[in-house]
């Protein structure tokens, strides 16, 4: 027979709660990453919701999205440039239910240095300690 101390049984039920937990959790979250596209660099945002007719807004503007209750948008990155701040860091999606008009908003991490200034190195040196 095993025998577990208070601290031990807390951190195995914390273990085994963020297990079950984090599936879930993330699946919610909308995502992005970068992917070509006609006009060279896209954004892809990827989300889901509940009601498939609820409209979907990106940092405030309505967009057209693609599928049903898993859905996903491309965007131009100098859209994405013109409807964010600059040197943001994530953009704000909003799921709009159609019948009550409650707002659900989340924050999608975008890709990093997406919305940066690019810094031209002239030389980098490393040393070894």
């Amino acid at each position: 027979m095993v025998y577990r101390t208070g601290k031990q049984a807390l951190a195995l039920g914390a273990a085994v709660i963020a297990c079950i937990a984090s599936p879930a959790t993330a699946a919610a979250e909308p995502s992005t990453r970068l992917v070509s596209c006609r006009s060279g660099s896209c954004l892809l945002i990827s989300g889901q919701r509940d009601d498939a007719a609820s409209m979907v807004r990106i940092n405030g503007h309505t967009v057209v999205v693609e599928g049903k209750r898993h859905w996903r948008v491309r965007l131009p990155i100098e859209t994405v440039r013109a409807w964010s701040a600059p040197l943001a860091r994530t953009i704000r999606v909003t799921l709009l239910d159609p019948e009550t008009h409650a707002e659900t908003t989340a924050k999608a991490d975008l890709p990093i240095g997406l919305l940066g200034h690019v810094t031209e190195l002239a030389s980098l040196v490393v040393s070894i300690r």
